[in-house]
């Protein structure tokens, strides 16, 4: 009996110690997202980015996703990646600047004259140097994604030109290169989290609003506005960061898993975007938003207005990464 005893007791202790070293092999990851999670990126990081590493790495990788700001706003969750407490997260680039102010240069108005000079130039050398300044933060990019040109919407009536936002409460990011463009439209930039942009439309804390399209259908914030102006005005990415204490303790095999699946996901966001943002227009009408495409003169107001944006940032950004940024146009 005591033999018996004594096998029962070894092999338990060889479960033990197999479970441990198990654990030990498994890294989750904490995903957070500030929008919905039916916003088109979320769905596409699900199927492109969090398949395909929980799969590649036989789940050694597990990704545990909190979109609809769970784990805070996008300042927060940034915050949170540098403290170590949040492992990855999907954020507009521009928060990055409070911690590498290099990345503002992405948030310069009319910045790409269409979106394949945009996919080339962020992947390209801008990239590394953005991600260079970024890392001694403790925080790495992963990839770019495709969020597209943000738009205006309002309550108040059609915008045309710079001259129809004189006065205008504008909800904008906290982004200094954002603040000082619509200060430039002659608008009233007005800083709130996007957690919170449709209370505040809904309550008229602000008046009006600017985002991607398919952004502006996911959060239903066409049933707190009236009007779309197709103004271009900044082409905005999504960027996917993760942790850099947490990348530096993965193994080298996860690490290229990591990155393998950024490219995944980037590609598959850019080309699902596209097709989702011509949809979402005909959406948006349906739910009786009445959508202003500009004239060539009209839109060229606008990058006229928006010029003095690039002198006020050049002291923080640098001329050399404003050439690099411009190059491909």
């Amino acid at each position: 009996m005591k033999k018996i005893f004594g096998v029962f007791l070894i092999f338990a202790l060889l479960l033990t110690v197999a479970s441990c070293a198990f654990a030990a092999d498994e890294y989750r990851i904490k995903f957070g997202y500030s929008a919905s999670a039916k916003e088109a990126n979320y769905i596409t990081f699900q199927e492109a980015f969090k398949e395909y590493v929980e799969k590649a790495s036989n789940g050694r990788l597990v990704v545990d996703l909190y979109p609809n700001a769970q784990l805070g706003g996008e300042r927060q969750m940034m915050e949170g990646m540098t403290l170590g407490t949040i492992e990855m997260a999907m954020l507009s680039p521009g928060i990055a600047a409070g911690f590498a102010p290099k990345f503002q240069v992405l948030d310069l108005p009319y910045l790409f004259k269409d979106r394949e000079v945009a996919y080339k130039t962020l992947d390209g050398e801008l990239s590394l140097v953005l991600n260079e300044q970024l890392i001694s933060k403790g925080v790495r990019l992963v990839c770019f994604a495709e969020n597209g040109f943000r738009q205006i919407t309002n309550n108040k009536k059609v915008i045309k030109t710079p001259a129809d936002l004189k006065g205008v409460k504008i909800r904008v990011q906290p982004i200094p290169a954002h603040i000082e463009l619509f200060k430039a439209f002659g608008a009233n930039p007005t800083p709130i989290d996007f957690g919170e942009l449709y209370t505040a439309l809904l309550q008229k804390t602000v008046d009006a609003q600017e985002n991607s399209i398919t952004l502006i259908f996911s959060s239903k914030l066409y049933e707190v506005q009236k009007y779309l102006s197709m103004t271009d005005h900044v082409y905005a990415p999504s960027a996917l960061f993760i942790s850099e204490a947490f990348y530096k303790r993965l193994p080298a095999d996860l690490q290229k898993i990591i990155m393998d699946g950024g490219k995944k996901f980037s590609a598959k966001s850019r080309a699902n975007q596209q097709k989702a943002a011509v949809e979402v227009l005909k959406e948006l009408e349906g739910k009786g938003v009445e959508i202003y495409t500009l004239t060539d003169a009209e839109k060229k107001a606008f990058m006229d207005a928006a010029k003095p944006v690039y002198k006020q940032m050049e002291p923080v950004l640098g001329a050399d990464i404003i050439r690099l940024a411009t190059s491909g146009n």
